[in-house]
């Protein structure tokens, strides 16, 4: 899909504060701050958010009424945490396995990168991850663009700690620097999600997998998000479960905030803005927000 200049989402675009509908608030939150090493920054409405410094990561909502996800729909696949270091990488690695190795689900080099996955006690995934320099980062030219090199190579944690684990890093955990570094989501069909988040939103495809997934950022990055159906092909628009309520999007200025609803409208997607934020939905129900600032 060619867009654009002015219908691409701006380079300077992050990610934001993942919110999550709990069951067990207490368990949850205890998960989050022990094994991942994330403090309470702000408590509202009964939930809390948590994250490092003055970086809100993840925003705990109790919903104690909901069911649990199957794994068959769409919602969330994993929240992805960005650590500046290997150093402060391999900490958090490590004190997640201490806190409860069960919850491990694997690891990788994806040449852009390199991730460890885990899954918290309401079954929702988080990819703990280190950006290698842009500069190494491979692209090869498509018919429709260019797209990033990316592969699951083997990552042996045992290996990544001998190399990069340190007592400082172990000391200064909490104080380490960590935001959202991108998302991914289950979906039903990448087409369709290509046509939305491309197409539509303004995100510039990196690239993509057999139709099983599909890649996308803003700026050049590898991924800001992206898309699967390894566990949810043909799933069609999500129930009020337990796990994801909204991913956030942080663009630089309220013009943006406003192209997008401009975008939106044209496209016929509802969508309510407050001239600093925009809320709408992507075509399983995945709420997302955009707000300025």
């Amino acid at each position: 899909m060619n867009l654009q200049v002015n219908d691409l989402l701006p380079d300077a675009l992050s990610m934001g504060t993942v919110m999550l509908k709990v069951g067990d608030l207490g368990k949850v939150s205890a998960y989050y701050r022990g094994a991942l090493g994330l403090e309470v920054l702000a408590e509202a409405d009964g939930g809390m958010y948590l994250g490092r410094g003055t970086v809100p990561v993840v925003h705990l909502e109790p919903a104690p009424g909901l069911q649990v996800a199957s794994r068959g729909e769409a919602g969330l696949f994993h929240t992805a945490i960005l650590f500046d270091t290997q150093a402060d990488l391999a900490a958090t690695v490590a004190a997640a396995a201490e806190y409860d190795a069960s919850a491990f689900a694997g690891s990788a080099d994806h040449l852009v990168s390199e991730a460890f996955y885990f899954t918290d006690p309401e079954g929702n995934g988080i990819e703990l991850y280190f950006d290698k320099p842009r500069e190494s980062w491979d692209w090869d030219r498509t018919e429709t663009g260019r797209e990033v090199r990316m592969a699951s190579l083997p990552l042996s944690p045992q290996a990544y700690f001998r190399d990069h684990l340190t007592e400082a890093a172990l000391d200064g955990l909490r104080d380490a620097d960590a935001a959202v570094g991108h998302v991914h989501l289950q979906v039903g069909d990448t087409a369709t999600a290509e046509a939305f988040y491309v197409g539509i939103l303004g995100f510039e495809r990196t690239a993509g997998f057999h139709g099983q997934a599909l890649f996308v950022s803003a700026g050049g990055y590898h991924h800001h998000m992206a898309m699967n159906v390894w566990n949810s092909r043909g799933a069609g628009p999500r129930r009020d479960t337990l796990g994801l309520g909204e991913v956030l999007i942080s663009v630089p200025s309220a013009d943006d905030v406003a192209g997008l609803a401009d975008r939106l409208r044209v496209a016929g997607i509802a969508s309510h803005s407050t001239g600093a934020e925009l809320h709408f939905e992507d075509p399983w129900r995945n709420r997302l927000r955009v707000a300025a600032g």
